[in-house]
């Protein structure tokens, strides 16, 4: 096991059609690179190489190839997945201190909910109220998108505590994240869900408020962009 046959293994299901497509995806490149690689197939080269060291994932965190990022991710979930505590909290420390180098948001979305959250899930959170305020986007949405696990749970406070701090958040990206979040939690509780757009109507970005209604029925849904639940 060894980032050199990692590398070499991903690249195996390099596909430049794939990878133009999934370049599409993304609004500013930020100077990645893509193979192809299907999630699927990602998956496969992961479970291969789970048991490869902090030592050789972390250039893969770092890399500027986007499948590398994702293979890196995908393996410290496995880890941390079949992991003693001992191994979740090495997995979880190795993640935070290389978080930096998440370069999209589907960096964030395919690590966060399942390496940040359950960790946290019976610890104090307030390191997610620290994050909600960095400069870092990708700071900020790993923290909203960290509650995805303890909204699954059936636990919604944080969720609400967290979004009301992001209302004025200028990214769009942060927007549509926020409002996704909120969209998992009026599945557990929809009339909570109502109450707070209400109360945030006025001042909540209208892409966030979007996201947040996007599975309302079709006239619940146009009534609640004039602010009417």
């Amino acid at each position: 096991m060894t980032l050199a046959k990692a590398r070499a293994a991903l690249r195996k299901h390099a596909d430049a059609v794939k990878a133009k497509t999934y370049a599409g995806f993304f609004k500013d490149l930020a100077g990645d690179e893509f193979l192809g690689v299907t999630s699927v197939l990602m998956r496969g080269v992961a479970k291969e190489y789970r048991d490869l060291p902090f030592a050789d994932i972390e250039p893969l965190m770092h890399s500027h190839i986007q499948e590398e990022r994702s293979l890196a991710h995908s393996i410290l979930r496995l880890q941390f997945h079949k992991g003693d505590d001992r191994q979740k909290t090495a997995v979880y420390k190795f993640y935070m201190a290389n978080r930096h180098g998440i370069r999209q948001w589907n960096g964030v979305d395919d690590s966060a909910p399942y390496i940040v959250g359950p960790y946290l899930w019976e610890r104090d959170r307030k390191i997610l109220y620290k994050m909600v305020k960095a400069k870092s986007l990708w700071d900020r949405r790993i923290a909203i998108v960290t509650t995805w696990h303890f909204i699954r749970n059936g636990q919604l406070d944080d969720v609400y505590a967290l979004a009301e701090q992001l209302l004025a958040d200028r990214e769009d990206l942060m927007h549509k994240a926020t409002g996704w979040m909120l969209r998992e939690a009026g599945k557990k509780d929809m009339k909570r869900l109502k109450a707070f757009l209400k109360k945030h109507y006025a001042n909540m970005p209208r892409t966030m408020l979007r996201y947040a209604i996007e599975k309302f029925p079709e006239k619940e849904r146009k009534a609640a962009l004039q602010g009417k639940f």
